[in-house]
């Protein structure tokens, strides 16, 4: 590859990184200030948290409903248009007052993300040269966690600065130029997508390691959407006076799946194997509840890398897996993972909500907890199951 080649590829990934950066920023973006938007339109917090569930609801239906629309339109188009959108939306969303019509800015915010992050991940395969593409995507996971955490820690602090508009405001005008960034993609990149019938994901489900598995992982980002969406009004509660700042600050364990992302395979050399480094995961995510438990922030800070390393751990291993366990249409499979993750994140950034509403804050921990067993549960069927279909295997 020539040196004028090597940096125009270069080039092109840096774009798409930067794009997933500020994507995942505009996911986020709500989580640390649903105080604020509690507080401006007098709602409860249930109503609140809607801002980040309609953000990520889209995204764990994207693998079934998604399909046609990128089989059938070009990459650039359909990746350049959601930033658009999204960037438009949000500058919308940055001057609107009324609550209702925020709600259905958020939602239509999360219909674009899945399209952009689809045909960015793709794009990375299309693009880089086949010995680098598992580097480039450790890096896209890189992006994705990195635009998770800037996407809270930026909300919080532009609002105590400048107010809560202003950091939507700025999103949009950086997505405005993502749009600008991607008009030199290559046109003709092939999406790769797999697109599941339903047929498809019932035959998979019902094969008990899939189910296991898929049961598995939505348990687990179910119980980090809920933290995580709760974490602002709890902290509030013990503190009025904490700032967004510091909330924001507050999710910098976050940062811990990108070390866990890099060190995968050291893991699974030190545990044996990748079942093993999920529930060792799983009892770190206890752990880092129970440190919820401590009415302090400090402690909560601590707490919160804890949480984080025990759920990257799970996540980041059970995501490699799936690829072990399906011996053919690994695409299906790992879109049917994407749902249960996605569904697990919706229904838990909400569902809980109802726990700390009515009983406040331990006992929505408890139950968070109770879903963490269930969870491990559900890993120890999957040892199970795999164990025992080995050994038919080998019988026969």
């Amino acid at each position: 590859m020539s040196i004028l080649a090597a940096l125009r590829l270069h080039g092109t990934l840096t774009k798409i990184y930067f794009c997933t950066v500020i994507t995942f920023c505009s996911l986020y973006a709500a989580q640390p200030i649903q105080p604020v938007f509690q507080h401006e339109f007098s709602l409860s917090s249930l109503q609140a948290i809607l801002f980040t569930t309609l953000m990520m609801m889209p995204l764990g239906f994207a693998p079934m409903f998604y399909g046609v629309l990128l089989e059938s339109l070009s990459a650039r188009l359909i990746v350049r248009t959601a930033i658009l959108l999204l960037g438009l939306l949000e500058l919308v969303f940055s001057v609107t007052n009324n609550y209702l019509l925020l709600l259905i800015l958020r939602g239509l915010q999360g219909l674009a993300i899945p399209a952009i992050l689809t045909s960015l991940v793709s794009y990375i395969s299309f693009t880089a040269r086949r010995e680098d593409v598992a580097a480039a995507v450790a890096r896209y996971i890189a992006a994705t966690i990195l635009g998770g955490f800037l996407g809270r820690f930026l909300s919080g602090l532009f609002t105590d600065l400048f107010g809560w508009r202003f950091f939507f405001f700025l999103l949009g005008l950086l997505l405005l130029w993502g749009f600008f960034l991607l008009r030199t993609l290559e046109k003709d990149a092939n999406l790769e997508y797999s697109r599941p019938t339903v047929a498809e994901v019932t035959e998979l489900v019902r094969q008990p390691q899939f189910l296991w598995l898929y049961c598995t992982i939505f348990s687990v980002f179910f119980v980090f959407a809920g933290l995580l969406n709760l974490l602002p009004f709890q902290l509030k509660a013990i503190n009025p006076s904490f700032r967004e700042t510091g909330i924001g600050f507050m999710y910098f364990g976050y940062v811990m799946g990108i070390l866990v992302s890099l060190n995968v395979r050291r893991l699974i050399s030190l545990f044996g194997s990748e079942t093993k480094v999920a529930m060792a995961g799983l009892f770190l995510y206890i752990v880092g509840i129970l440190g919820f438990m401590v009415p302090d922030h400090r402690a909560m800070f601590f707490a919160m890398f804890v949480f984080c390393t025990g759920m990257f751990m799970a996540h980041s291993l059970l995501s490699g897996y799936i690829n072990t366990l399906a011996k053919s249409k690994k695409g299906i499979a790992n879109g049917v993972y994407i749902s249960f993750y996605y569904l697990g994140g919706t229904i838990g950034s909400f569902a809980p909500g109802v726990f700390y509403e009515h009983f406040g804050w331990k006992v929505f921990l408890g139950s968070l907890i109770l879903m963490v067993f269930g969870a491990m549960f559900c890993l120890q069927r999957l040892r199970w199951t795999v164990a025992q279909t080995e050994g038919s295997q080998e019988c026969s």
